[in-house]
C-alpha cells in the first residue's frame, strides 16, 4: 500500500507543483488589509481543495479578521486514532520589493529551491499533507486514519481569534494527537525531531528623568541621567556568566538529563562563529552553547535607545531612555510570573533621580516538551529516516510557537511538529525559498508516518 502511495506522488509530482504554485501565487498577506481578499481567496483554495478530496463538513469558518478553514475525514473507523492537523496558509509581507531576485508571488525554481512567499513558512508544507492525503485517497480509497484539518490565516498576526475558536467548539476540533509541519530540519536533508519549544514573554520599560533633554554642562552633577541610570538597571539582569540575576528567573527550571545532553551533543551543530562573525560563544556557565540555545532560558536586551542619535556631539543630558526586553523560557517557567519578576525586579533598582514606566508584552507563551520516547514520536523519527537515508536526530528549539501551547492546554493531547524547513529557507525575509528535496522527501515522510500511526 505504501509503495503505491509514494508512486502515486512520483507520477503526479509535476502536477502537485503546479498546484502549489497556484497556492503560492495568491498573496494572503494577514497583516495587511488591502490583501483581504487574496486571505479569502487562500481559504478557499484550502477548502476546494478538501472538498476534491472527498473530506466531509468541510467549512470556511468565519472569525472576526480573517477565516479558518475546517474538514474532516472521519472514514478510517472508531478503531483508527484520530489525528488534528494544523497549518496555515497566511504569509508575511513581501516587503523589500527589490530584494527579491524574483516576484516574490511567481513562483520560480532555482538551483533545486521553489522560491516564493509562503514556499516554507507554511503553504508549501500545508500543501504536502493535502497532497499526500490525496495520493492515499487515490490509491486506496481512503485514509489510514481519521483525520481533522484546522488551516487558519492569522498565525503571522499571533493567532489571535484561534483560541477562542479552538474552546468554544472543543468537541469538534478534538483529536487523539496533533500533528504541525510549520518548523524545519537542523540541516538540508537532516531529519529533525523537535520535541521541546521555548516559551517567550517579555517588556518594554522606559526611564524619565528631567521633563526636557537638558544642557549636559549646566545640570550635569545636579541630575540623574536617565541613559546613565538605564545602563545601570541593565547590568543588575545578568552577570558576566550569562547568567540571569533576577529572583526566582530559575525557580521551577527543569534541569538538563545526561540523556538529554547527549540527545543535544548529537545534534549538527551550527557554527556560531563563522555564522554571525562573533569573536567567541559564550553559554551560560555549566552548558555549551547548544544547549544554551536549545534548552536553557534566556533573557535578551532587544532594542536600546535614548538621546541624540545624529551626526557629531549633542551635550545633553536626555529626558528619557527606552528598552525592550524578552525571554525565551523552559519548562518549568510561567511566563506571566517570569513578567512579574522582571517588573519586580527593574523597580527594585531604579536609582533616585529618575521614574520607571513599565508595558508588559501582551502575548506570552509556555514553553512545550514531549517525551522524546514516546511512541508517536519515535514513529515519525524512523518514518523520516526511511525517507530521508539519515539517522533522525532530536532537538529542542529556541523559538517558540504559541499555537502549540494553545492545543496542548485546551486539549492535553501530544503534539508531533513534523517540519521540513531548512536552515536556508529565508523565513521572513526577501528570496524565501523550499527545497524540492524536502518537499519530495517530506512527503514521503508523511505517508509513511500515516502507515505507521495506523499499525500501532
Amino acid at each position: 500500500m505504501v509503495e503505491k502511495v509514494i508512486n502515486y506522488l512520483h507520477e503526479n509530482r509535476e502536477k502537485h507543483l503546479e498546484k502549489l504554485n497556484d497556492f503560492l501565487s495568491i498573496p494572503s498577506v494577514s497583516t495587511d488589509s488591502i490583501h483581504n481578499n487574496d486571505v479569502e481567496q487562500a481559504a478557499k483554495f484550502v477548502a476546494d481543495y478538501l472538498n476534491e478530496l472527498g473530506f466531509s463538513s468541510v467549512e470556511v469558518m468565519q472569525t472576526k479578521k480573517h477565516p479558518l478553514v475546517y474538514g474532516e475525514w472521519m472514514e478510517a473507523g472508531e478503531n483508527a486514532p484520530t489525528v488534528l492537523l494544523y497549518g496555515h496558509y497566511d504569509v508575511q509581507p513581501a516587503d523589500p520589493y527589490e530584494l527579491w531576485d524574483s516576484e516574490p508571488f511567481k513562483p520560480e525554481v532555482r538551483n533545486g529551491r521553489l522560491y516564493a512567499r509562503g514556499s516554507s513558512d507554511d503553504k508549501g508544507q500545508v500543501f504536502m499533507h493535502l497532497a499526500v492525503f490525496e495520493a492515499y485517497i487515490k490509491t486506496t480509497g481512503t485514509l489510514p486514519l481519521n483525520v481533522k484539518v484546522c488551516i487558519e490565516g492569522e498565525e503571522e498576526i499571533g493567532s489571535e481569534n484561534l483560541y477562542e475558536i479552538l474552546e468554544k467548539q472543543k468537541e469538534k476540533f478534538d483529536a487523539d494527537f496533533a500533528v504541525i509541519s510549520d518548523s524545519g530540519m537542523v540541516d538540508s536533508g537532516q531529519p529533525t525531531i523537535l520535541y521541546g519549544l521555548k516559551g517567550f514573554t517579555g517588556l518594554e520599560f522606559t526611564v524619565k528623568g528631567p521633563s526636557r533633554d537638558l544642557h549636559s554642562g549646566i545640570y550635569g552633577g545636579a541630575v540623574r541621567n536617565p541613559a546613565m541610570a538605564m545602563a545601570h538597571i541593565l547590568s543588575t539582569l545578568k552577570n558576566m556568566d550569562e547568567v540571569v540575576t533576577v529572583d526566582g528567573f530559575y525557580d521551577g527550571v527543569e534541569e538538563l538529563t545526561s540523556d538529554e545532553r547527549e540527545l543535544i551533543k548529537n545534534v549538527p551543530g551550527e557554527d556560531f562563529v563563522n555564522s554571525t562573525g562573533i569573536p567567541e560563544t559564550t553559554p551560560e556557565q555549566g552548558y555549551t552553547a547548544k544547549e544554551h540555545t536549545m534548552a536553557r532560558p534566556t533573557l535578551e536586551i532587544n532594542g536600546l535607545y535614548s538621546g541624540y542619535q545624529g551626526e557629531g556631539t549633542k551635550t545633553i543630558i536626555p529626558s528619557s531612555a527606552t528598552a525592550k526586553l524578552t525571554c525565551r523560557l523552559v519548562p518549568g517557567q510561567n511566563p506571566t510570573r517570569i513578567q512579574e519578576l522582571l517588573v519586580e525586579h527593574l523597580e527594585k533598582n531604579v536609582p533616585a533621580g529618575v521614574t520607571i514606566d513599565i508595558k508588559r508584552e501582551p502575548l506570552s507563551a509556555k514553553a512545550y516538551k514531549v517525551d522524546p520516547n514516546h511512541p508517536l514520536i519515535t514513529k515519525a523519527a524512523k518514518s523520516y529516516s526511511e525517507a530521508f537515508g539519515k539517522e533522525t536526530v532530536y532537538v529542542r528549539m529556541g523559538g517558540s510557537i504559541p499555537v502549540v501551547e494553545l492545543i496542548e492546554t485546551i486539549y492535553n493531547i501530544p503534539i508531533v511538529l513534523l517540519g521540513f524547513g531548512t536552515p536556508d529557507d529565508r523565513l521572513h525575509s526577501p528570496n524565501e525559498s523550499f527545497p524540492l528535496e524536502s518537499f519530495d522527501k517530506g512527503m514521503e515522510t508523511l505517508v509513511y508516518y500515516w502507515n505507521e500511526v495506523r499499525s500501532k
